[in-house]
């Protein structure tokens, strides 16, 4: 079950909303996590007992860590087991296949592939169960006595699929007091809206075209640039459209999750961009990689190697795929040299020069995500250079005005226009904001009926 699904909006929500105003404030967590887990089980009922694993797992873990606090040796060996127990179950869900491809190239061996279907979110769910049990280890918050409230932070489903990555230390309190007053029932109706409107009718319209323009054989220089940015929109408008509703479903239920997006594409260098882009994980790898591992705190040379190994992870991460390795690589080398360069060249350029620097290597970092192995991506890049006479050709015929609309519309929306134009209306800005919200989301149902279902890009990771 998706947010952007008939089922979703007109079934689902409704009836857990219903209930879960209507019952009793004690029960309102039970409802929650049943919900949830009925969410996750719509698709992949199977997939359920990995989930119900995890939280089993990371409950007792986290229970015996604080038991056997004053038994050192002990308590390190429970944690280092929970740590090793939670990359195992990601790992061999996500990352085994790739694994035996690459021994049996590597060997010449013929090792059968398990071909195991990997649980949607898994990788979202992990990284929130591991900042569970490493924050208890620190003592950064107690542990979680009731198993079902633990329960409902790893399976609460407006984020589980996508995220953001909400860790435990953020909600922890809201899980027991949290207020559902109509004031936060609104802001959650419209962040909902706003992220189903981004995704329904930017990211989905511009869909097709994109999937046209990358299983072309041989494009031309106009076509290849504009499928780039294209997707460069399109990955924007889902995945924070996907946020969007993530953070206003939380509202309605009384939760507040963190920001993931802030403008990335207004960053003026790569290092601005990856504090407004996807800033949950961001923030995870900070604060449970780079910086336990020293940060910048023991010299230059210690501080590259940190950085390589935290993008190495980053990309690794996000797919079991030599392309998403080679993304994370692409982001040090381009990090390294802006700590290095920063000061003495790039921060003295002309604002426009910046932002055309940053937008330029975060679109080309793209391709590595949308094209489908290193041969894909060595093959596109060369079209974004191939010129003739005839290069227009291909553009004119595979492109058309309403694409050109969308891709327009996208670059108008993904930069603080909106926060603009509001500010000039003055006093009137709520009202019209509300009334332009409202006929949005409903040109995009009408969008979502008329096209059907379409998947999230970031379920893939």
């Amino acid at each position: 079950m998706v947010f952007s699904s008939t089922i979703f909006l007109f079934a689902f929500l409704p009836a857990v909303l219903a209930v879960y105003y209507i019952i009793n404030p004690k029960y309102q967590n039970v409802c929650l996590l049943f919900s949830s887990l009925f969410f996750y089980s719509w698709g992949e009922p199977k997939k359920i007992l990995v989930m119900l694993f995890s939280i089993f797992l990371n409950y007792c873990a986290a229970f015996f860590i604080d038991t056997f606090h004053k038994k050192r040796l002990l308590q390190n060996s429970i944690f280092v087991a929970a740590v090793l127990c939670n990359i195992g179950i990601l790992f061999f869900f996500k990352y085994i296949d790739f694994f035996i491809q690459n021994v049996n190239f590597i060997i010449h061996s013929n090792i059968p592939k398990t071909n195991i279907a990997m649980p949607i979110g898994i990788s979202f769910f992990t990284f929130q169960s591991l900042s569970y049990v490493i924050d208890v280890k620190r003592k950064k918050v107690t542990v979680q006595k009731n198993p079902l409230d633990l329960g409902l932070y790893i399976s609460f489903f407006p984020q589980l699929i996508a995220g953001p990555i909400v860790r435990y230390i953020d909600i922890n309190q809201q899980l027991h007091v949290r207020h559902t007053g109509i004031q936060e029932f609104s802001e959650g109706c419209s962040r909902f809206m706003a992220g189903f409107s981004k995704k329904i009718l930017l990211a989905d319209q511009l869909a097709p075209y994109i999937d046209t323009i990358f299983a072309q054989n041989g494009i031309s220089a106009p076509s290849a640039w504009f499928g780039l940015i294209a997707y460069t929109l399109q990955i924007y408008f889902d995945f924070s459209g996907y946020s969007d509703m993530a953070i206003g479903l939380g509202k309605m239920f009384g939760f507040d999750f963190p920001e993931n997006f802030d403008y990335p594409y207004i960053a003026k260098s790569v290092k601005e961009f990856w504090r407004r882009w996807h800033i949950s994980l961001s923030h995870w790898f900070r604060d449970y990689v780079y910086i336990p591992l020293g940060g910048s705190r023991h010299g230059t040379m210690r501080t590259y190697i940190n950085l390589l190994v935290v993008w190495g992870l980053t990309g690794f991460w996000h797919g079991a795929s030599w392309n998403f390795i080679f993304w994370g690589l692409y982001y040090f080398a381009f990090l390294a040299l802006e700590r290095f360069w920063w000061k003495k060249i790039l921060s003295k350029l002309p604002t426009a020069v910046q932002h055309f620097y940053t937008i330029s290597v975060v679109s080309i970092g793209w391709l590595l995500f949308r094209a489908e192995g290193p041969r894909a991506v060595i093959k596109y890049a060369r079209s974004l250079f191939r010129l003739s006479s005839s290069m227009w050709v291909d553009f004119v015929y595979i492109i058309d005005r309403k694409c050109i609309f969308f891709v327009l519309l996208g670059i108008i929306f993904s930069i603080p226009t909106k926060q603009f134009l509001l500010s000039r209306i003055g006093r009137k800005s709520d009202s019209v904001h509300n009334c332009l919200l409202f006929t949005t989301f409903v040109v995009a149902i009408a969008f979502l009926l008329g096209t059907g279902f379409s998947p999230f890009l970031y379920f893939r990771f």
